[in-house]
């Protein structure tokens, strides 16, 4: 797993922002603000549908300090589009890594090779600053949910 003074991979993948679908670029965000990556195993997960709720809940206090959540799994972006009709919406990015499978998960080191749900990702944070390094980086149980005010506290100031 990528640990704080790492470089941030870049990667390009199908994303999801208010229903619409995209690309997103890691790169563009570079010199413009911090990005929160918020690795979850799978949608329909009652645990990631909290912490995404959570993020949507909390998004003006990441916007503050000058950060952005990126909400990434391996799902289908079709089934990130159903998921995200049934709970959200959100403002925030939901991004597919469902091809080639796992590869943002893998570059990461989260991607998940024992059961429950291998094949996905570890419900895991980075925080990439705007110099596109690892600011801090955590993993956390599959059913935990992650502290917000601890992600928040790890954002590197203005």
């Amino acid at each position: 797993m990528l640990q704080s003074g790492d470089v941030a991979p870049d990667f390009e993948v199908p994303v999801l922002i208010g229903g619409v679908k995209k690309l997103f670029h890691l790169s563009e965000h570079r010199g413009n603000q911090n990005i929160v990556l918020a690795f979850y195993p799978m949608n329909w997960d009652p645990v990631s549908a909290r912490q995404m709720v959570g993020y949507q809940v909390d998004r003006d206090k990441f916007l503050v300090r000058g950060a952005e959540i990126v909400g990434i799994s391996i799902d289908h972006i079709m089934n990130t589009t159903s998921w995200e009709r049934e709970i959200g919406p959100f403002d925030f990015p939901l991004c597919s890594d469902f091809w080639p499978h796992g590869e943002v998960s893998h570059q990461y080191g989260v991607l998940r090779h024992a059961e429950p749900f291998a094949g996905a990702s570890e419900r895991a944070i980075f925080v990439v600053d705007k110099a596109g390094r690892i600011a801090f980086s955590k993993a956390y149980l599959i059913d935990q949910l992650p502290d917000i005010e601890e992600t928040l506290a790890a954002l590197p100031r203005r």
